[in-house]
């Protein structure tokens, strides 16, 4: 079992990485191994502990972001 580290990415978040070699078996990296394109996933708590990462095809308009300067 491979072990990630979770790091604090700002003052309200902290983040773990997913390994390139699990990416790439879901196809969202390209040939130079960089991402491909925009992801996003859902991070679900489930118990003490525990966590599932899924990730979300498609996510409709009223749950992106607004974009800046609108």
């Amino acid at each position: 079992m491979a072990l990630n580290k979770l790091r604090k990415l700002d003052k309200n978040s902290a983040g773990v990485t997913l390994p390139k070699g699990n990416l790439r078996l879901e196809g969202l990296l390209d040939e130079k191994s960089d991402l491909e394109g925009e992801h996003h996933v859902h991070i679900r708590h489930i118990d003490d502990g525990e966590w599932s990462i899924k990730l979300v095809e498609e996510i409709d308009d009223q749950s992106k972001p607004p974009e800046q300067g609108i």
